[in-house]
């Protein structure tokens, strides 16, 4: 048989009373805080700006089917036409001859497989395409306008004009060096 716990049976009844004390003590600081926040909200006034309204959308008609794609080969060539008639520019004398059928491929799809000479002057053997060229020195080679200054046994050394960052034509110097074995 289990003795009942007689300090268990005491407390219940005095936490009850309590809770009772401490919740009526509450409702008291209630209505004084209730009636502050009352007495604030009629000092305060907010300050809203109203919204101002939407502007109206006016749509505009999309004009670049007519006009000239940024990219076409079109607007590359007025570019560099504009750039010849500077006296100063790099590309003007290159414009005005005619384009040589090396000039067609990228320098990087060009190898060298070797070289001959011929009558005393160096000839460079260029695969491009599974094709063999021969060239020589004062040929145009690359799509940067490249020409051919010198050629040796191993490699051959030529300038290209590019466009640099400002967008200035400068003078670049690349080579070409002789592959082994072939690509």
């Amino acid at each position: 048989m289990k003795r009942p716990n007689t300090h268990r049976s005491i407390a219940w009844p005095w936490l009850a009373v309590c809770l009772c004390l401490g919740l009526s003590a509450c409702d008291s600081d209630h209505n004084e805080l209730q009636t502050w926040m009352d007495q604030e909200r009629q000092q305060v006034r907010p300050n809203v700006q109203p919204l101002s309204p939407p502007q109206k959308f006016n749509p505009q008609a999309y004009v670049g089917v007519e006009g000239v794609e940024p990219f076409s080969a079109q607007k590359l060539a007025g570019a560099l036409k504009q750039e010849a008639r500077q006296p100063n520019s790099a590309v003007a004398a290159e414009l005005n001859r005619r384009k040589e059928p090396l000039e067609a491929f990228p320098l990087d799809s060009m190898s060298m497989v070797g070289s001959v000479q011929k009558k005393g002057l160096p000839f460079a053997l260029l695969k491009v395409d599974g094709l063999l060229y021969q060239v020589k020195a004062g040929d145009y080679i690359g799509q940067n306008y490249g020409k051919i200054l010198k050629i040796t046994e191993t490699e051959v050394s030529l300038r290209e004009i590019v466009q640099d960052a400002a967008g200035e034509w400068i003078e670049r110097p690349s080579t070409l060096q002789l592959q082994e074995g072939g690509k």
